[in-house]
């Protein structure tokens, strides 16, 4: 135990992590409240308390959020310069909460439409695992780009050391586009905190869908056989995996699902391979819009 605490202090609060491990916090516990109180309601569960709806308007919480994070982003800017550590860790558990409730809405933002419960709005539980693996990452003293701590750049007095990290840096974030346009979306953002996983995703073959595959590609080529193969073979128990945990953590997107066990997972699993392993489509031919208005009457109502 006290080794715990001396750890603690010594890479959390000597470092400055502090704020940082509150917002951590708040942003998990959080997204698990809120996750709890949509599954009881969609359950109709009679002692727990439905959906705000002021003359039958219904406030999706990515409102709250939006208000939360505005709310604790000016008290953090206002108290930036000579504001307490227990202000800032205020701020930080608020906004934490305020971007939970967000992002876990994401699929609200992105698509536009209502799609909570739909195989859309998984996009949500994605964007919040991401929050959570980037500010873990940042927690335990990673840095992206492997520029290191702040003041890294300014301590490094050699113009010549100064120059290699930068081209360090750059270099990086080129493989890092590299390997997103290839469709490796965690190995790319991974990365970036550790760059011997860009070099080996910027080496290894395409997704099949990506962009990568689209230009690079031919549809009958032997990379794209590769591709396909290995995607099913790899990803597989990977899309089976994550179906459990999304369920598990968020709530399945039917019904049927939830009454579903393991085996239900294998077949949603086959569905998304089905959906999603496919040889990427030729570009699109542009042509001139017909007309631009400059409104956004296309958007749903």
């Amino acid at each position: 135990m006290t080794g715990m605490i001396d750890w603690f202090r010594r890479e959390i609060v000597e470092q400055g992590r502090f704020p940082l491990l509150c917002f951590l916090i708040g942003f998990v516990v959080a997204f698990l409240f809120i996750r709890m109180s949509v599954r009881m309601i969609r359950a109709n569960v009679r002692w727990w308390p439905g959906n705000i709806s002021p003359g039958g308007h219904h406030v999706h919480h990515v409102v709250f959020g939006v208000v939360t994070m505005v709310i604790a982003g000016g008290g953090l800017i206002g108290f930036y310069e000579d504001g307490s550590l227990a202000a800032g860790v205020v701020f930080a558990t608020l906004f934490g909460i305020g971007a939970a409730l967000t992002l876990d809405e994401f699929a609200l933002i992105f698509y536009l439409n209502d799609v909570y419960w739909d195989e859309e709005g998984r996009v949500s539980v994605d964007a919040v695992f991401v929050a959570v693996a980037v500010t873990g990452m940042l927690l335990v003293g990673l840095r992206p780009l492997d520029l290191g701590d702040a003041g890294n750049f300014e301590d490094t007095g050699d113009l010549i050391s100064r120059g290699l990290l930068v081209v360090g840096a750059v270099i990086d974030l080129l493989l890092a586009m590299v390997v997103l346009s290839k469709g490796k979306i965690w190995t790319g953002l991974v990365g970036l905190f550790f760059a011997p996983l860009l070099w080996v995703g910027a080496l290894r073959l395409s997704r099949p869908a990506a962009p990568w595959a689209r230009a690079r590609y031919a549809p009958d080529s032997r990379k794209m056989a590769r591709s396909l193969a290995r995607e099913r073979k790899v990803r597989r128990p990977v899309v089976r995996a994550k179906v459990v945990v999304q369920n598990l953590v968020a709530g399945a997107p039917t019904l049927e699902t939830v009454r579903g066990s393991v085996e239900n997972s294998k077949v949603v699993a086959e569905e998304v391979l089905d959906r999603e392993v496919h040889p990427a489509l030729p570009p699109p031919s542009i042509s001139p819009p017909a007309a631009s208005s400059g409104t956004i009457d296309g958007l749903p109502r």
